[in-house]
């Protein structure tokens, strides 16, 4: 993103966090495809999001995580939750924990926010691991 050298000490923590936890591609792809009327919210959730709240001591990421996940379930915000299922695979949940996240979410957020939810994070967790599958060496012996 264009001129970080003037952004604020928060907005600079929150792009480290950001891309710690969403990963550097999605955020740099993110923060560049933001348009005039768009950036305004990206650098506001950067700063405060991210460099406000998700640096905050107080939970570590795993645990800020998994919150996520289930307020993203139950605002059936899908979109946002495939991005924070990679997030939490990224701070170490695992797919065991992801699942009974949502299970839980069945039972207070009601089963078509949990029945969705499993969607998205079975496509999202067989995506990740396709892409973080150890290549095979084709020089090995």
């Amino acid at each position: 993103m264009e001129g970080t050298e003037e952004k604020s000490e928060k907005f600079l923590k929150g792009i480290a966090v950001r891309q710690k936890v969403m990963g550097t591609a999605h955020v740099d792809k993110v923060l560049d495809q933001a348009r005039d009327f768009s950036r305004p919210v990206q650098e506001l959730v950067t700063e405060y999001a991210w460099g406000e709240i998700w640096s905050r001591p107080g939970l570590d990421l795993k645990t800020r995580s998994m919150l996520n996940l289930a307020m993203l379930t139950a605002l059936n915000r899908s979109s946002e939750l495939a991005g924070h299922v990679r997030g939490a695979l990224n701070n170490g949940v695992t797919e065991e924990q992801i699942q009974e996240f949502l299970l839980q979410t069945l039972v207070y957020c009601g089963a078509p926010a949990a029945l969705e939810a499993f969607r998205i994070a079975e496509q999202t967790i067989s995506a990740y691991k396709e892409l973080h599958a150890p290549s095979a060496n084709k020089y090995a012996p």
